[in-house]
């Protein structure tokens, strides 16, 4: 019976101190670059993403094995499903809903000191589009 307590009891301690998959993804992803909603890329893109983060766009950002894992599994997860999320780039902003999404915005505005690039969705969103 003390075992049983004591599994338990280490078990919810373990859990007191665990960050949230979600959590994890923002503090990792976040402190380099917008922590890109999961639902934006396929499921393959992220498996793929996450595979190559020796050179992640120029930048090594390799994760120790099991924080790569726990972070994959909640993007993928969360991953946008059908063609429109994916892109052979691994790029969100190559992805056919974002070329959709955004088509009416001229070059002017992407090159607008606010917005700076594709890529800097809150400059438009705000906030809001990472779920804050």
């Amino acid at each position: 019976m003390k075992w049983a307590v004591g599994l338990l009891l280490g078990l919810v301690m373990g859990l007191a101190h665990a960050i949230p998959d979600s959590a994890k993804w923002k503090e990792e992803c976040g402190s380099c670059h917008v922590p890109y909603p999961p639902h934006l890329l396929s499921a393959d893109n992220w498996q793929s993403l996450m595979g190559g983060l020796n050179k992640h766009f120029g930048a090594n950002a390799v994760l120790e094995s099991n924080e790569n894992s726990r972070i994959l599994g909640f993007l993928q997860r969360h991953a946008g499903s059908g063609k429109q999320y994916n892109s052979d780039s691994l790029r969100i902003t190559d992805t056919p809903w974002f070329r959709r999404e955004h088509r009416s915005i001229s070059a002017q505005e992407w090159i607008n000191p606010n917005v700076k690039n594709r890529s800097n969705c809150s400059a438009c969103h705000g906030k809001t589009v990472l779920g804050d």
